[in-house]
């Protein structure tokens, strides 16, 4: 897909959440709680306007089989269909976008959440990802793959520890700013350094801890946004990419599937600079490494400079390019599937001026990217501006 020849527009955005533990509610009710205020923002009604509904989302998280036929009562998508994307959010933007594209709907809820709270074994399920035959019987921890990953990055990048340390700093206490982080702190680089170890060389401090939460968006197709809303973010650019899945054959200096989905976005976008292109940027940071890592993917500066970067204050609010104002999956906690959504809404907020204290001066144009997690290497890419 080249250039998007339809437009589609964000047009409404609801959440609920971010909390570390929610015993007060169901994911349903989350869903409901965030469906409803992303209605009201767009100023429709579901069951007279809403042709469809997507939804991201895992049997393996919900902890149930067919688990999306609990999706559409409190979306009040009732006799809606309902397309159930097995991937991170952004990926459930794309299939939203190109049903309105298609012409097959005029405008689209996407959703997706987190209960990460009800998951006693978050680590043993993610396990099951791995290759059933050569890998899975080793019964080892998937969180090494990270660890070696980080250390292969830092390695041929002569990256210090100390710039991974320093995202973690950044990203936590940009979300002392904000109101939906369920991990805010003012930390020091000793903090993050002298934590618990996790995975050789990375420590506790430097990786996302789970979240609960719920995002919604309702998109809506040009015409029809442009009648809803005069605060519509449109959608310039999309892109998405998978990587070889074994750890034998993967990439495991750069991250060449956040590339490739990042090459598409932009030529839909007409986008040849992107370090000039965009006044924000939200990126996946499930691992303090990786948000240096898909910074580089995304173009945003060569191999082995986004470490530098960070440290000289240049991806901070306030500096040449802001990386996850938000705080990121660091300072917001990881929303397992939701979180590419997450990292989506607030660019959302921050085009349309919202974001309060942790608002970028102006901000016209943003750059969102997600990861699918371990042990995946599967990334998407949405180019966003207040402009159609």
């Amino acid at each position: 897909m080249r250039r998007l020849h339809t437009e589609v527009a964000i047009v409404g955005a609801g959440w609920s959440g971010f909390r570390s533990i929610s015993p007060d509610l169901s994911f349903r009710e989350m869903m409901f709680e965030a469906a409803t205020k992303a209605y009201t923002d767009a100023g429709i009604d579901p069951r007279r306007d809403l042709d469809g509904l997507v939804t991201a989302e895992e049997d393996f998280h919900e902890g149930i089989a067919i688990s999306d036929e609990y999706v559409p009562d409190p979306m009040g998508a009732v006799l809606r269909s309902v397309h159930t994307i097995a991937g991170d959010g952004l990926q459930a933007l794309a299939a939203g976008v190109m049903q309105i594209a298609a012409g097959a709907a005029r405008i689209v809820a996407v959703e997706s959440h987190s209960k990460a709270s009800n998951v006693l074994n978050l680590d043993q399920i993610t396990a099951l990802a791995m290759d059933p035959v050569f890998q899975r019987p080793l019964e080892v921890h998937p969180v090494f793959i990270a660890g070696l990953e980080c250390r292969r990055y830092l390695e041929v990048t002569r990256t210090p520890i100390e710039c991974v340390a320093q995202v973690v700093v950044k990203n936590r206490r940009n979300a002392l700013r904000n109101p939906r982080a369920a991990f805010p702190a003012d930390l020091s680089l000793e903090d993050v350094l002298d934590s618990e170890p996790l995975a050789e060389p990375l420590t506790r401090a430097m990786a996302a801890a789970p979240a609960d939460g719920c995002v919604v968006f309702v998109l809506a197709r040009g015409d029809v946004a442009r009648r809803l809303t005069d605060r519509a973010v449109w959608i310039r650019g999309l892109g998405w990419a998978t990587d070889s899945y074994t750890l034998e054959s993967r990439d495991w200096e750069g991250a060449a599937y956040l590339r490739r989905a990042a090459e598409r976005a932009y030529e839909q976008a007409g986008i040849r600079n992107p370090r000039r292109a965009f006044d924000l940027v939200e990126v996946d940071d499930t691992f303090a490494y990786k948000e240096l890592q898909h910074l580089e993917a995304l173009g945003l500066c060569r191999p082995g400079e986004a470490g530098w970067w960070t440290a000289e204050g240049a991806t901070e609010i306030g500096g040449e390019l802001p990386v996850n104002p938000s705080g990121g999956c660091l300072g917001e906690g990881h929303l397992l599937d939701a979180s590419g959504l997450a990292r989506l809404l607030e660019a959302v907020l921050q085009l349309r001026g919202e974001a309060g204290p942790r608002q970028v001066p102006n901000a016209r144009t943003a750059l969102v990217a997600s990861w699918r997690g371990l042990p995946t290497t599967t990334g998407a890419v949405a180019v966003l501006s207040r402009e159609p």
